[in-house]
């Protein structure tokens, strides 16, 4: 059963062309030229209760300002969509009772006040009671490790602490729907696996919805097994994390450290040269080719060590953005 239902979603910004220099500022002030951008460009998808789904894309893709729709913080200019059966920018109070977002670069915490004080208000806002609050509290609490912290002004913390407190907040109230954007940004190994771990735990017990933006893929590898790639606004893959580097299945990278300098023409003569670092050459070579090539790289070059790797998973998602590979295993493009 789906539980966010998006049809056509279309977000578009309009603003107006700054002429350089102060001639043209007077310009601007008799006759202005209007521009429109389109952030979100008529997306569609679905997501089923209990899902975690990787969002995916570049800088200024739209994954952002789709998140904002959704979460009822921002009218779409046209398109629809459900959650949990609500329309979510009508802001209803039963539909805000369910749903919570966390986005790594905007904080929902007073900077001059405790966190403590934040959750003590979210208690309210959320009508938790005092019960339900202390033991999901506890709970939080203990499994960042911040206790000691609660009484700290939010401006003192370290950014992974604040973004710990950024996350117990969120999830105070305990919401069927969970919108993580960034979450784990700027933040060392350690907060970024405690806060997989936490999400994690949230989904396995409570059956948490989670729609999780993030540029460090170890964060959807470990998380989401469906992954919805967006670029330029539009939706350029949906479907399994797995089907993204299907389209590069039939390739390999083979590395090759030599024990001398070889000359850069000698290498470029094998062909699939992806680069040379040092006395280090990688190549892209198709699967069927990776014996032939090695027994020839063996037999005539100064060849110390050989490896051969699968294509990375940060290649095939920067390909499908791009458009140079079509996704297998996965729904064509839409929007």
């Amino acid at each position: 059963m789906a539980i966010i239902e998006v049809k056509g979603l279309t977000r578009d910004f309009s603003y107006y062309e700054k002429a350089e220099g102060l001639s043209g500022s007077f310009r601007n002030l008799v006759a202005r030229k209007k521009l429109t951008r389109q952030a979100v460009r008529g997306v569609s998808f679905g997501v089923r209760e209990g899902e975690m789904v990787g969002f995916l894309g570049p800088n200024g893709a739209g994954k952002t300002t789709t998140l904002k729709m959704l979460s009822g913080i921002m009218h779409p200019s046209s398109g629809e969509a459900l959650v949990m059966g609500c329309v979510p920018w009508q802001r209803r109070k039963d539909f805000r009772m369910r749903v919570s977002i966390v986005m790594g670069q905007r904080s929902q915490l007073w900077p001059d006040l405790p966190a403590i004080e934040t959750f003590n208000l979210n208690r309210q806002i959320y009508e938790i009671g005092r019960k339900e609050y202390e033991s999901s509290l506890g709970e939080l609490v203990e499994l960042f490790g911040v206790k000691e912290l609660l009484g700290v002004q939010v401006r003192r913390l370290s950014l992974g602490e604040r973004m710990k407190m950024e996350i117990t907040a969120a999830l105070l109230h305990r919401p069927k729907v969970l919108f993580l954007d960034e979450p784990t940004i700027g933040l060392d190994l350690l907060s970024q696996r405690a806060i997989r771990d936490l999400v994690k735990a949230l989904n396995e017990r409570s059956g948490t919805t989670v729609m999780l933006t993030s540029h460090y893929l170890s964060d959807i590898e470990e998380l989401c097994e469906r992954v919805i790639l967006i670029n330029s606004g539009s939706i350029v893959y949906d479907g399994p994390l797995s089907g993204v580097n299907a389209t590069l299945a039939e390739r390999k990278v083979v590395k090759l450290l030599f024990s001398e300098p070889v000359e850069r023409a000698v290498l470029e003569a094998y062909g699939g040269l992806r680069g040379l670092e040092g006395q280090t050459a990688t190549y892209d070579v198709a699967r069927s080719s990776v014996r032939d090539f090695s027994r020839r790289a063996l037999g005539e070059l100064p060849v110390a060590d050989l490896t051969i790797e699968e294509v990375p998973l940060e290649e095939g998602i920067a390909r499908l953005y791009r458009g140079d590979a079509s996704p297998a295993g996965g729904e064509s493009p839409r929007g």
